[in-house]
């Protein structure tokens, strides 16, 4: 029996697996970092343990802080969640050790597939098909060099341990490669602890389809149908969804039967999923196996009707699966959407900040649920992985599921930071996506074709009269905003900013309380006229129609959502200050993280586009490249170095180059 389950995580699976375990009656221990001291998973808990600094590698991978907090509880369960520890093998046979409950698989189970190398051989004995690639021991980078050009390219270095994108790189060609391992040695080892890589042959165009399977201590095991995570930039799911678009009935039976098989073959316990890459004849190829819930894993209970965390702790407990494989149902379809503090239309830079305003709970109607970890109030610190929610939906088709997505998209607007919630929405409501045509490099294509979907949305003409108004009328008491629309006020005139666009509006007085505005002296005239403004809804009617838009005042600065998209409109100041963002002899951190590289050394002689340095965040490498030709006049940071976003790193002289050309 099992009584009290810390949860070795954060963010928005802690709170997830709380919720369940607190239904099932268990008492619940959460821990936290420096970092996460006013983090929603830290109240929601019956008890909280401080386990460390802000960094992972000071507390939530440190398995002495995490058992020592259990003992400290008395937990006699511990739930690692998805990320951090919960592949690691010495932290299961840890607890397992401590006499506390690893509610997932055992810790032979996480050996055999925790290297994705040696999960590979693995297969290939069972006769599972899998791609070709290198899987050797010698990891000197000349000899992967000389094994990539083996395989040909394109092709994929990849982390054998951990997963989730990390520690992976694409690589086109042979001149890529060399920097390719560096990178993906280096993130490799900073997220799970290991360097050691391995080469795959790039099934291109392929679908990424994975099995979810479940199995007890009693033998049995079963498959809960299939998830489709194509949709992904740079190797890292943005959108899940279930069933796949492209998995027939036979098709779906075929991997599940293969996916169990593999599932028994090891032993294996609790939940886990086998990944397949797809090609464009419907082959499947054995990817890897994630011996851990997914972070997709509600796409499958909003179609099955299960709970997959409670599941866990029943098996963990003890107790067969609730279900065998013929009493499992799927209905309709589900899409999950990954929200991340990250800016789409600037290379997807992670963004650290304030949450000014997070209020999911006004987009909850029946098929939608949302995932989190976050509060308004709260903080985004540059420690952690940049998804902070997951929105979730179900539908009795995927068109209605996509129709609900998108709705709950407009509807749960995350302000303060810039995230991919107007990508989001495009995303799903492209025409590649509603055909079922997402491939696992078609993101990043667009990227490369610079197609519309990663153009920053643009304010309408209605967004800027809506942000004039309401900045007219903003701290008013109610005879001001009476005589401002009073036949007898002088004009007004308005100058406002958004993503760097200026605008002049003219503003006089209407007819009937209204207000008359056009923009830049055009002679297009637009009566609007606000209504009423509550709980951030503002209503508004203008040439003669009512409308709504969600509006929020943070300090002096109105953000408007239109269509998942939020506009900041700033009244312009007389005094600017001086733009040095795009100053070629300064190089500025685009985040708050930490200096992973620095290539160059005082005196350096660069030219254009040649790399200098990069910064860590979010388990992101962001590399700055010199903007202009010149030597470095001075390099202000080292590696291992935290610096908040806009520090200097580096600055360059530009004349330097001309003068010792003269």
């Amino acid at each position: 029996m099992l009584n009290k389950i810390l949860i070795a995580n954060r963010g928005e699976i802690a709170c997830r697996v709380i919720r369940t375990a607190r239904k099932l009656g268990y008492r619940t221990v959460a821990v936290y970092s420096d970092a996460d001291a006013q983090a929603p998973h830290v109240d929601l808990a019956d008890e909280a343990v401080h386990i460390g600094g802000s960094a992972a590698s000071e507390s939530y991978l440190r398995i002495d802080a995490i058992l020592n907090a259990a003992k400290k509880t008395g937990a006699d369960a511990i739930h690692p969640g998805y990320g951090f520890l919960s592949e690691n093998e010495a932290f299961a046979q840890a607890c397992v050790d401590a006499g506390v409950t690893f509610i997932g698989p055992p810790a032979s189970a996480i050996h055999a597939m925790g290297d994705k190398a040696r999960a590979k051989k693995l297969m290939i004995e069972a006769k599972v098909p899998t791609a070709p690639g290198y899987l050797g021991e010698n990891q000197d980078e000349q000899h992967l060099i000389l094994e990539a050009e083996k395989l040909g390219y394109p092709l994929l270095v990849k982390a054998v341990s951990g997963g989730g994108g990390r520690g992976m790189r694409l690589v086109h060609a042979k001149d890529e490669l060399a920097q390719a391992i560096v990178s993906a040695r280096r993130e490799a080892q900073s997220a799970f602890g290991d360097g050691t890589l391995m080469l795959e042959r790039l099934i291109e165009n392929g679908r990424h389809i994975e099995i979810q399977v479940f199995a007890d201590a009693h033998g049995n095991a079963v498959y809960i149908g299939e998830r489709d995570c194509s949709a992904q930039r740079r190797r890292q799911k943005v959108i899940e969804e279930a069933p796949s678009p492209i998995v027939s009935p036979a098709m779906r039976a075929s991997m599940g039967r293969d996916a169990v098989a593999a599932t028994l073959a090891i032993g294996y316990r609790g939940a886990g999923t086998i990944e397949f890459i797809v090609d464009a004849d419907l082959n499947y190829y054995f990817l890897e196996m994630n011996t851990r819930l997914q972070v997709e894993h509600p796409v499958t209970e909003m179609i099955s009707g299960l709970d997959l965390v409670e599941w866990q702790l029943r098996v963990a407990a003890g107790q067969p699966l609730p279900l065998k494989q013929e009493q499992i149902t799927l209905t309709g379809h589900a899409i999950e959407a990954r929200l991340y503090t990250e800016d789409p239309y600037a290379d997807f830079a992670p963004q650290t900040g304030p949450i000014r305003w997070w209020r999911p709970e006004r987009a909850l109607h029946d098929g939608v649920r949302i995932d989190g970890g976050i509060r308004e109030g709260g903080e985004v610190s540059p420690f952690y992985d940049p998804m902070v929610a997951k929105l979730i939906v179900h539908g009795r088709d995927r068109d209605d599921a996509i129709r609900r997505l998108i709705a709950t998209l407009d509807d749960a607007p995350l302000l303060g930071l810039r995230n991919n919630s107007r990508f989001l929405r495009d995303l799903v409501d492209s025409q590649a996506f509603r055909d079922g045509a997402m491939t696992t490099a078609l993101i990043d294509q667009w990227g490369i074709d610079k197609l519309p979907i990663l153009d920053r949305p643009v304010a309408s003409t209605e967004a800027w009269l809506i942000a004039a108004a309401a900045h007219a009328l903003k701290g008013r008491d109610d005879a001001a905003a009476k005589a401002l629309r009073s036949a007898s006020v002088t004009d007004y005139e308005l100058q406002l900013a958004c993503d760097g666009e200026q605008h002049r509006l003219h503003i006089r007085p209407g007819p009937q309380g209204a207000i008359t505005l056009n923009i830049n002296k055009d002679t297009a005239e637009h009566s609007l006229r606000l209504i009423g403004h509550d709980d951030g809804v503002l209503r508004y009617e203008i040439d003669g129609v009512r409308k709504r838009v969600l509006a929020v005042w943070v300090d002096a600065a109105l953000h408007l959502v239109i269509q998942a998209a939020t506009f900041v409109f700033a009244e312009v100041s007389p005094w600017p200050s001086k733009d040095t963002a795009n100053d070629p002899s300064r190089a500025v951190s685009p985040v708050a993280g930490v200096v992973a590289q620095v290539l160059v050394k005082p005196g350096a002689t660069v030219t254009e586009g040649q790399p200098l340095l990069s910064v860590e965040a979010m388990k992101m490498e962001m590399w700055l490249n010199a903007q202009a030709p010149g030597v470095v006049k001075a390099v202000h940071v080292a590696v291992g170095e935290q610096v908040q976003s806009q520090a200097l790193l580096l600055e360059l002289d530009l004349t330097a180059t001309d003068s010792k050309e003269s």
